[in-house]
């Protein structure tokens, strides 16, 4: 922690609230979502840590991983029109199940949010929301764009925890393994605009779209 006059606090206080906001403790339901991932489990496609470490990493860099990555840099800049932004991310939600997840999850995001940063409540996708609610905190937007590529990728670690025979202690070993990689989306995105938007994660989204037919889900998406 730096130390000084009022700015100092301020961003401090930033730094701190924005951990708050994307903690997976913050209550959006994130833990009922998986994005297809369930059915990824069922169907064999992902069976272990290594088959699970590669599914994230393909989401991360080349699905909603990336999308949200983009969506969310737009969001936090200055003069965003987050309206606009927020039909643009609802046509890139390729499945219902999906569109369900981003505009379920914002909702919530933005309602509690707003008790704690003064700002817009309605319902908006989730990286729309989280844009509109952090761009006053003065952090980076790497940093909040990695916070929040995190937070999805250990919900997802979560969920296979529930459902693989994979203990917490390696689940833990496997989400450190996805830092760099983190990082790096993060920072590419930062700069990102919308013509950099695209995803090529067909096997995510033929799960997403499964998903929706399985008679025993435990799972949301």
């Amino acid at each position: 922690m730096g130390t000084g006059g009022p700015l100092d606090t301020a961003t401090e206080t930033g730094a701190l609230l924005l951990v708050q906001l994307l903690s997976p403790a913050f209550p959006t339901g994130a833990f009922a979502y998986a994005q297809g991932l369930e059915w990824a489990m069922d169907s064999g496609a992902v069976q272990d840590a290594a088959s699970l470490a590669q599914w994230l990493r393909d989401v991360l860099d080349h699905g909603s991983g990336w999308s949200d990555a983009v969506l969310l840099a737009m969001s936090l800049r200055q003069g965003a029109d987050h309206a606009a932004l927020n039909d643009l991310a609802r046509a890139l939600c390729l499945t219902a199940e999906r569109l369900t997840e981003t505009l379920e999850q914002g909702a919530a995001f933005a309602r509690t949010a707003a008790l704690l940063t003064g700002t817009d409540a309605r319902p908006v996708a989730l990286p729309v929301a989280v844009g509109r609610a952090c761009a006053a905190l003065g952090q980076p937007p790497a940093q909040v764009i990695g916070l929040y590529l995190h937070g999805q990728a250990l919900n997802l670690v979560q969920a296979a925890v529930r459902f693989l025979p994979l203990g917490q202690s390696e689940g833990q070993r496997l989400l450190a393994t996805l830092s760099p990689a983190i990082l790096r989306l993060a920072a590419r995105a930062a700069t990102a605009t919308e013509d950099d938007l695209g995803t090529c994660a067909i096997g995510a989204e033929i799960a997403q779209a499964r998903h929706e037919t399985m008679q025993t889900r435990i799972f949301r998406t």
